[in-house]
């Protein structure tokens, strides 16, 4: 949110380029976020993870470096709490280097994709591409299509509202890469889609549009199956796990919908609030030149006002840049994971996201639907088989390998689900932390500043 022209970006020219534990456990304190709603009994579940904080790779929001007030001390004691053994981890990906690429027919932003490896899978220990947002979106669209059964991280939205952002600004470009980087390392992180053979391909060829050439992806095997056979089926009833899954996650999206939209209009009265201190403090700096003995703890007042309007610039921007971001990527979170139609973003939040109202990427093919659908389709088949005159009929081998896919999708999205729990948790300590830390930094820079004018205003007052 500094002021001024937003700063141009590099360009290349005309030059081409997771037994699961209920959701809401956990404790109240750490997911104080989460809603201040009590679970029906019926909804309680063991609370075995939530007693406790895992070690998540790469699954945190940075927190920025502190001030040695007494907020440090909290803050550097959860860093250390959250410290990664990087000894065991075996790959490493990172995203930098946006670079603006000015074509004939359009204008776009590629990243640099830095990998390191020491699987097998990977032919050479380093590895340094370029993408653009597209290649991303490709790469998400082949991971639900392979791993149906899993919780595919969210990208960030793709269209900007013309004339209200600019897509090629350093600031959007910025809060895009970060975004990119995270929806990176949470493929990264997890157990089964980082050896997907579509990020391997991802993360290594030269030339992804080869690749992107071989068809038209087409729906997955589960899902072309389900849509002939589950088609009018009604399903009987939604496992208590899997339901309080789904209610959990609407009243999640619901709460961090309003915190966001409070989060909005509190930046947007600061950003106001910071125009009128920048007109405030010179008044008192051009009043002192008609003064004698009041001249310097005016010019004092001024300078005490700068202060504060930069202390307060400080925070807004860290708002901006770390607080709305982990937001919107829960929110995100919960509309891949819903069944209901997914959330949108207002207008008044498109110029902090750089996006257009309704154009992020659709909850319609959520995992608890895909789950859903499964479901009813074993049901469809194990209903036909009721049917049959037959005194004991033989469940046919098709039932059963339904039944196993089924099962087979419970175990990834329960494991996924209490991954994503884990990584929620670590998210919002620190990113709840660094707030507060910010917050504490900003108030102790202005009572230094209004503090350092007492002096001045005592030793005019004793000389009198």
């Amino acid at each position: 949110m500094s002021g001024g022209p937003p700063k141009a970006l590099p360009s290349t020219g005309p030059h081409s380029l997771r037994d699961m534990p209920h959701p809401l456990a956990g404790s109240s304190s750490e997911e104080a976020v989460g809603g201040d709603s009590t679970p029906s009994p019926d909804l309680l579940m063991a609370r075995s993870f939530g007693d406790k904080d895992l070690i998540l790779p790469n699954g945190g929001t940075p927190v920025g470096t502190s001030s040695p007030a007494s907020s440090s001390s909290l803050l550097n004691r959860l860093q250390l709490d959250d410290d990664l053994d990087g000894e065991t981890r075996d790959l490493f990906v990172t995203v930098d280097d946006p670079k603006k690429h000015v074509c004939t027919m359009e204008t776009y932003i590629t990243y640099r994709i830095t990998t390191k490896s020491t699987r097998v899978e990977f032919d050479l220990p380093e590895y340094s591409v370029r993408r653009r947002y597209q290649d991303f979106d490709w790469l998400r669209n082949k991971l639900e299509e392979s791993q149906p059964t899993h919780l595919i991280p969210p990208l960030p939205e793709k269209f900007v509202v013309k004339g209200v952002v600019d897509r090629f600004s350093e600031e959007f470009v910025e809060t895009r890469r970060k975004a990119l980087d995270k929806f990176l390392k949470r493929i990264t992180d997890h157990p089964v889609l980082s050896f997907n053979e579509h990020f391997n391909v991802f993360l290594t060829a030269k030339d992804l549009n080869a690749y992107k050439k071989q068809g038209m992806a087409l729906l997955t095997r589960v899902g072309e199956s389900v849509k002939h056979v589950t088609g009018g089926y009604k399903l009987r009833s939604r496992p208590l796990e899997f339901a309080a899954i789904g209610e959990y996650l609407d009243m999640f999206a619901l709460k961090l919908g309003t915190i966001d939209r409070i989060a909005q209009r509190i930046i947007k009265e600061e950003i106001e609030y910071l125009v009128e201190l920048r007109e405030y403090g010179p008044v008192y700096s051009t009043w002192s030149a008609l003064e004698g003995e009041l001249a310097e703890p005016l010019e004092g007042v001024s300078a005490c006002i700068g202060n504060c309007s930069t202390a307060l610039e400080e925070l807004t921007d860290d708002m901006t840049e770390d607080f709305l971001p982990v937001l919107r990527e829960y929110i995100l979170y919960s509309d891949s994971m819903k069944v209901r139609k997914c959330a949108v973003l207002s207008p008044c939040q498109a110029p902090h996201f750089g996006i257009a109202e309704s154009s992020h990427h659709c909850g319609c093919g959520s995992v608890l639907k895909k789950r859903d659908q499964v479901q009813a389709e074993y049901e469809a088949k194990l209903e036909a088989v009721a049917l049959r005159k037959e005194d004991r009929p033989k469940v046919p081998a098709d039932v059963e390998k339904c039944q196993d896919r089924m099962e087979c999708f419970n175990a990834d999205l329960k494991a996924d689900m209490e991954r994503w729990q884990n990584n929620k948790r670590q998210d919002f300590r620190q990113l709840l932390m660094g707030m507060a830390d910010k917050n504490i930094q900003y108030y102790e820079k202005c009572l230094m500043a209004w503090e350092s004018i007492i002096p001045l205003l005592q030793e005019k007052q004793e000389a009198k």
